[in-house]
């Protein structure tokens, strides 16, 4: 099976031989969000390795930053990361998924330099951080990161109030001040009211929510995420996945975010990194993962998906007749699952529109029922 890596120059060698389709080449939704190419690169990995073992450098330059996965397992090291390369632009969720072991929490770890690549670079607002001295970057983590992993690390014997604004009080912040900007982002978190509670006594979802508020007391400009909600119960984490997504509306920060959870991944994500023993398989959209898998493994990974919630009505509505109106219209955006019933309550086809109101086409009971009754692989 052909491994699907995108091609950048830049790395320890230069440019990488043509490994088949870039896995940055996204088609963007249909009358969804912009293309996350059309917006500057808040992240970016060129070429990044993680290999764990002895000599692991010496390894890479001997093998031209090339090796094989035989060869890697052949000189007793591990490659956690290999070759990896995106961007991630600005405002854009871009998930990292994989099953246990696949790579993808070492690599948020390299973007951020809490692990040091074996090779390559990682960029922060174009700038190199393998190149920056290590105060400075302590300094880039307090200030423009935030961090929220599984386990919420609070610490117990504080207080809501103080958990959140203890990154402030790293930083050398007034009390005052620090206090002000910790119970705006309690409140922005749904917590008001709870400012004195301690820990031990909110629920999981509450912890998860002062986890969220703490790292952004700071004001990050990336919000890095390893699996925040995997420890929850499926209602609480579904509570949680739409205070996310509320959150980011109306702060629009860049994100790169971990889980294993495909349905997570698709409600979440602009797009989806997929990985496999340290490589990223793919690259895309939800949508294009679905329908256009690059990899045998990609399509095995995706083949359970219900399309219904990952298709968008433009991918299967057909051509409007001069005659449409476009009055009661569904969105181009929309996803099969959440216009059906529309669809199949209305004897006729029913107009589609895009994000403007122009109409674009009309949905059928037939071309939804093809996505619904999906069938068997021969």
């Amino acid at each position: 099976m052909a491994r699907n890596r995108s091609q950048s120059s830049g790395g320890p060698s230069g440019p990488r031989p043509d490994r088949g389709k870039s896995t940055d080449q996204v088609e963007a939704p249909a009358g969804g969000k912009a293309l996350p190419e059309r917006r500057p690169a808040k992240l970016a990995c060129r070429n990044v390795w993680k290999l764990f073992g002895s000599d692991a450098k010496r390894f890479l330059k001997r093998h031209d930053y090339a090796p094989t996965a035989e060869q890697i397992t052949q000189a007793g090291l591990i490659g956690a990361v290999q070759d990896a390369n995106f961007d991630v632009a600005e405002g854009e969720i871009f998930v990292i998924m994989g099953l246990s072991g696949s790579g993808k929490s070492t690599l948020v770890r390299c973007m951020s330099r809490l692990i040091e690549p074996t090779a390559g670079e990682t960029f922060f607002d174009g700038q190199d951080l393998q190149k920056t001295p290590e105060k400075e970057l302590i300094d880039l983590r307090r200030h423009k990161m935030g961090m929220v992993f599984q386990h919420f690390a609070l610490l117990p014997h504080l207080t809501v109030l103080h958990n959140v604004a203890f990154p402030l009080e790293i930083q050398g912040v007034d009390r005052r001040t620090r206090e002000a900007r910790a119970r705006e982002v309690i409140e922005l978190v749904g917590l008001k009211g709870r400012e004195r509670y301690y820990p031990r006594e909110l629920s999981g979802g509450q912890q998860q929510r002062v986890g969220l508020a703490r790292s952004l007391s700071v004001e990050p400009e990336v919000w890095f995420l390893d699996e925040p909600f995997s420890a929850l119960d499926p209602l609480i984490r579904r509570e949680m996945q739409d205070e996310f997504l509320r959150l980011q509306n109306m702060l629009q920060k860049t994100i790169a975010f971990i889980t294993h959870d495909f349905d997570e991944a698709i409600r979440l994500a602009d797009r989806i990194a997929i990985m496999k023993d340290g490589v990223i398989e793919q690259i895309g959209t939800p949508e294009n993962l679905v329908t256009s898998p690059a990899t045998d493994y990609v399509a095995e990974f995706t083949k359970e998906v219900s399309r219904a919630k990952v298709l968008s009505v433009r991918s299967i509505m057909e051509s409007a007749t001069e005659a449409t109106s476009p009055q009661d219209a569904v969105s181009a955006a929309a996803k099969i699952e959440q216009v059906a019933a529309r669809v199949f309550d209305q004897e006729t086809p029913v107009p589609v529109v895009d994000a403007e109101g122009r109409l674009v086409g009309v949905l059928t009971r037939e071309a939804v029922l093809k996505v619904l009754v999906r069938r068997p692989e021969p």
